[in-house]
């Protein structure tokens, strides 16, 4: 083992007090010791060599100190002596020293975890809590709207109509968008996106779970070729003519087909070149008038299905067309725009401006005079012939006033909103009469009974309603198992159709 002699320790204080600037002191030190008669070259010592050995020596006996008795090293990090220590005690007490140091520190950080832990706890029963509220609330929100059907249900009191009562018709293999009564039967056709329509013999008698039991099996009028659906060709719209002998039914191929009521293929109108969104018969029924994607309409010869014209006005999608009489009509589109045509003019009759978004919709009034419309910008409008325009919420005529089998009794306006209202308005005044609020989800349609005395609206909220149009009170409801996109009523007014979501449609009766 390496030792220091008592000259070479001398030599290092030597130079260390030297270089420390005590140059009496050194001298002293070095007359005494002789250090002048030493054989050390003092060229081979470096500047500080007395502090870099002490301090060797101090890491040497910490180093020791942090032995295990079979000289591993302890767990952790050393733990730092200060240098009295070092310099006064032995390896055993050094040791000891640093178990007991180590012993507090670790108990310190024991504490240390258990606060965080203590934290984490209190952390975990604030959570705790806040889902329990989260619960509550949930729970008092969900007995809230138990609460809420309660009372509506009180309300209604026995106007809710049972399923036993309803007659279901299924088949369609997608959703059903559009079902029309036949106005002279008692068929009702059907259109699906399931690419077909078909046409339902609803059988006489009160209806029910078993009231189509003996009915024929409903017509299927497809759409395709072949054994698979083609998404491509949807059956978007349906229209009976007058007399109730032929259906016309619009695809999302873009072909307009007319069928026979026992489900013959009549005729396959090929012209559009998008989507048909509409199609009507003319009152006369020899004329078809059809309005696209394609941005155009096409009136057709219902005989001999060739074109008789094609209107190309709009400068987007054509959404909805209607009659105006046998020979003029209107059509709406996404482009905002309202054309009021008629059929050999190469110019439109009258243009209505005023909508800030899509017109979905429009309708006019019994007479002619007065056309309803409405709009993606939350508003519906009627126009005038005979002014530039009147405006008012609306989406559905009555069937009532002059130029209608009910001339004596009030034309009423129906409008149904995504907000899930139902507003009648009086026309003339200009003014609501009634404001009906039973619906939850949007409501997607209206359509009054042929007296014009009843209102029937079908809404997402899945309930089929049939209100009074003289007070606004609920009659009837029905909820379904799916939302609901189109109601309408049969030609007696003692029957309304719904199509539903699910893929169904359903008939009920109606007796006041």
């Amino acid at each position: 083992m390496a030792i220091i002699t008592s000259v070479e320790l001398n030599y290092l204080v030597f130079r260390y007090l030297h270089e420390s600037g005590f140059t009496h002191t050194a001298f002293t030190l070095g007359y005494e010791a002789s250090l002048n008669k030493m054989s050390i070259d003092g060229n081979l010592v470096p500047p500080g060599a007395l502090v870099s050995f002490v301090q060797k020596g101090i890491q040497y006996l910490e180093l020791e100190a942090n032995l295990n008795d079979d000289n591993t090293d302890l767990d952790g990090d050393f733990s730092l002596l200060q240098p009295v220590e070092l310099l006064t005690k032995d390896v055993a007490e050094l040791r000891q020293l640093i178990r007991e140091r180590r012993e507090k520190i670790e108990k310190e950080r024991e504490k240390e975890r258990e606060k965080e832990r203590e934290k984490e706890r209190e952390r975990e029963r604030e959570k705790q809590e806040r889902e329990r509220e989260r619960a509550e609330r949930e729970r008092d929100r969900e007995q809230k709207e138990r609460d809420k059907e309660r009372e509506r249900d009180k309300e209604r009191g026995d106007v809710k109509i049972p399923a036993s009562q309803v007659t279901i018709l299924e088949g369609h293999g997608s959703e059903v968008f559009i079902c029309a009564w036949n106005p002279t039967g008692s068929l009702l056709a059907s259109g699906s996106g399931d690419s077909t329509a078909r046409i339902w013999t609803i059988a006489d008698g009160p209806s029910g779970v078993n009231a189509q039991s003996s009915a024929p099996r409903p017509l299927v009028l497809k759409h395709f070729r072949g054994k698979t659906n083609e998404k491509s060709k949807d059956v978007t719209t349906l229209d009976w003519n007058a007399e109730g002998t032929l259906l016309a039914t619009g695809s999302y191929d873009g072909q307009a087909r007319i069928w026979s009521k026992d489900g013959e293929l009549k005729n396959t109108l090929n012209k559009h070149k998008g989507p048909i969104f509409s199609l009507k018969w003319n009152k006369k029924a020899d004329l078809l008038l059809s309005g696209s994607v394609d941005k155009t309409a096409i009136v057709w010869d219902a005989k001999t299905g060739e074109v008789k014209q094609q209107f190309e006005y709009h400068e987007a999608p054509t959404l909805d067309v209607d009659w105006r009489n046998n020979m003029s009509f209107a059509t709406c589109s996404t482009d905002n725009m309202i054309y009021v045509c008629k059929l050999g003019e190469t110019k439109p009759v009258k243009k209505f401006a005023g909508h800030e978004d899509e017109v979905n919709a429009i309708k006019w009034d019994p007479t002619g005079n007065l056309l309803a419309s409405c709009s993606d910008d939350y508003t519906a409008k009627i126009w005038s012939m005979k002014h530039e325009k009147c405006e008012i919420y609306t989406i559905k005529w009555s069937p009532s006033g002059p130029g209608t089998s009910n001339p004596n009794q009030q034309l009423v306006l129906a409008s149904a909103s995504f907000d899930a209202t139902i507003r009648l308005w009086d026309v003339e005044q200009g003014i609501q009469l009634y404001s009906l609020t039973q619906h939850s989800e949007p409501v997607y349609s209206v359509a009054f009974s042929p007296n014009g005395e009843f209102l029937a609206s079908g809404s997402f909220d899945k309930c089929l309603h049939i209100w009074s149009v003289k007070d606004g009170s609920l009659l009837k409801t029905y909820k379904g198992s799916g939302g609901i996109f189109e109601v309408c009523w049969n030609k007696e007014g003692d029957r309304v159709a719904a199509c539903f979501s699910n893929n169904t449609v359903c008939v009920l009766d109606f007796r006041m």
